[in-house]
């Protein structure tokens, strides 16, 4: 990938000759100078906004005779309110399969991961709720009694994210300094939700934060898409989103993806009762705020931080921490970049470790081949895609992390965990830290997974697996979505399975969720814990090699999965490429699509990555990742 920059024509067309006598010819070259991206404007909900939404939510469950749990999060995550009606279930439940170590949860917990859903999953570009979060994260999209034989949702197990066992995400500081805590992004208690009852706030076509409602008691999703469902706490939701509702334009119902429109709403502003919107007038038996341990004081209503600044804990990247002035960095609130670019702690292990300028060189590529790519869940139509990108070492080791000005916040962890998973089952030592590790079902399918692929090899660091590849062995139909085929064997069969227990995902992190890491898995030779924060089943990441040794991840999550393929492959390669050659994607002969497993009397390639049909907004080229 080539880049113009004052006084390096030269320097750009020696590395354009180098690639057209080794074969491989540049995507296109691109403009460092022209900006691409507009960062949002620094709006934040504030006390008295928060009042508003919990009036409207509490009057609408009042109007419909019902008791809700209303919580309120800012773009960040940080809990500004929870509220509980009087007589309020103070429980939920999921009645669904689940391997979960438990099926009732705080009713609290349910309407802060609501919250969450909603304002993580949304950006300028696109508005989601926690409606369409169970539309994509289900065996089969859309999710119907009449779809059948389809893949699986484009975000499957998505809902294992922001977990609070992260070791990226922050927790709720407590007594600490007022400067600490709003330092997002924030965990959720329960990942993210499928479950309506969830929507993104927005001021000014800016996404703020997010509502959540917990009312019936129930915690599940939606497994029919086609039927327009009346539910309570959708409603109730719906009823306190109302004065800062997402543009009409970039509302989920406005987004298609492979031919199906997403769902945002059930509920229509007509069906709902007259908007309470005084919290005062609400009196002081209708209500109060609670606390809950680890996300909220319960002392008083906060104001939200505004997402940008140093308060909020994601910010512009200084000069000195990414060359690209559009680049968005974690920062601890005092001006410190968490996630440093730095080199791996894997040497003794890999022989030559990624080296800093390695890393920056796969960044920066990535963050180029991102701003270049045409977004696929983003309004309007052409607008560049926005993702966060993370690379780790063999080990899980975080190496660096960058991000657009408006992506998604959910992208943030999934992109780590996309880079950890990849880099962990590449790794030569997966199948034995699995058999090792004490919790149900994780021993079980190193055997399951040799006999699947017929490889008693597996595991062993033999194969180069990308997140599209654990993916295929993660679905409860093998191929993906084809009704009476048999699971992978990292998942659970299609009679046990449910967006709460898909197999290996949920078991690595059940007996851990609340702990300070996400499983039992044995850390590194460093102490790092390899899958800190959980692995992640969709597609956007690939190892990276030094010749055929594994030395790190790259994950890139924030737009549609074919775009987050692209964006880290391309960037290994590009990467690689730009730091001189020692590094960029697995060897051909290892990928993972050179596996093929029989099925029936088929055959079954996996696969590595799927490159989408016109990726760039600068040119017509297409295959851009055939031959790299």
């Amino acid at each position: 990938m080539l880049r113009r920059r004052a006084g390096g024509h030269l320097a750009a067309w020696l590395a354009l000759l180098g690639m057209v006598l080794s074969g491989l010819a540049p995507v296109a070259a691109g403009s460092a100078a022209a900006a691409v991206y507009v960062a949002p404007s620094r709006q934040a909900l504030t006390i008295a906004n928060v009042q508003r939404v919990i009036a409207q939510a509490a009057g609408e469950a009042k109007a419909r005779g019902a008791k809700a749990t209303i919580a309120v999060v800012d773009r960040v995550g940080n809990v500004l309110a929870v509220y509980r009606m009087t007589g309020a279930r103070t429980t939920m439940r999921i009645t669904a399969s689940t391997q979960l170590p438990a099926t009732t949860f705080p009713a609290e917990a349910g309407a802060i991961a609501k919250a969450i859903t909603g304002a993580y999953l949304s950006s300028g570009g696109n508005a989601f709720s926690t409606r369409t979060a169970s539309m994509i994260v289900q065996q089969h999209f859309p999710p119907a009694p009449s779809t059948p034989g389809l893949e699986s949702g484009p975000l499957f197990g998505v809902q294992f994210s922001q977990l609070p066992c992260s070791d990226l995400n922050t927790r709720f500081p407590g007594s600490a300094a007022p400067i600490d805590a709003m330092i997002g992004p924030k965990r959720s208690p329960l990942g993210l939700a499928a479950d309506p009852g969830g929507f993104p706030l927005y001021k000014n076509g800016v996404v703020v934060g997010g509502v959540g409602v917990m009312a019936d008691g129930i915690y599940g999703f939606d497994p029919n898409v086609l039927d327009f469902d009346k539910d309570l706490d959708e409603a109730i939701a719906f009823a306190g989103l109302q004065g800062f509702a997402p543009p009409v334009s970039i509302r989920a119902d406005r987004i298609p993806v492979d031919g199906s429109t997403l769902r945002f709403s059930d509920v229509l502003a007509s069906q709902l009762h007259p908007l309470q919107s005084s919290f005062a007038a609400l009196g002081a038996g209708t209500g109060a705020l609670v606390a809950v341990a680890g996300f909220y004081a319960g002392t008083a209503i906060l104001p939200g931080a505004a997402y940008g600044s140093e308060r909020s804990g994601i910010r512009f990247a200084k000069p000195s921490e990414f060359r690209n002035a559009e680049a968005f960095v974690l920062t601890n609130g005092r001006g410190v970049n968490r996630f440093p670019i730095r080199g791996g702690a894997d040497g003794a292990e890999v022989g030559t470790a990624l080296s800093p300028a390695e890393v920056r060189s796969v960044l920066e590529e990535a963050f180029t081949v991102m701003s270049r790519a045409r977004a696929q869940i983003r309004r309007p139509l052409d607008a560049p895609a926005q993702v966060t990108i993370s690379v780790v070492d063999s080990w899980g080791t975080v190496l660096g992390l960058v991000r657009s000005p408006d992506a998604p916040i959910f992208g943030t962890d999934v992109s780590l965990q996309k880079a950890r998973t990849t880099a962990f089952f590449s790794g030569p030592q997966a199948g034995a830290l699995l058999l090792a590790n004490p919790d149900p079902g994780a021993a079980s399918t190193v055997a399951a997974t040799r006999a699947f692929l017929a490889s008693s090899t597996a595991l062993t660091g033999k194969s180069a697996f990308s997140a599209r590849a654990i993916g295929n062995l993660a679905r409860p139909y093998f191929p993906d979505g084809e009704v009476g085929r048999p699971n992978g064997p990292l998942s659970r069969p299609i009679a046990q399975f449910s967006p709460f227990a898909t197999g290996l995902q949920t078991a690595l992190i059940a007996q851990t969720l609340g702990g300070e890491t996400c499983t039992n898995i044995a850390k590194a030779p460093n102490g790092q814990q390899r899958l800190a924060n959980g692995i992640q089943i969709f597609p956007g990441s690939v190892p990276i090699y030094r010749g055929s040794t594994l030395v790190g991840a790259i994950g890139v999550s924030g737009d549609g999965i074919d775009q987050d393929d692209m964006i880290s492959f391309l960037g290994a390669h590009y990467g690689g490429v730009k730091a001189g050659g020692a590094i960029g994607n697995a060897p051909k002969a290892a990928r993972s699509d050179r596996i093929v497993v029989k099925v029936g009397e088929a055959g079954v390639r996996l696969r590595y990555v799927n490159c989408p049909f016109a990726p760039f907004l600068d040119t017509a080229a297409q295959n851009v990742c055939e031959g790299l």
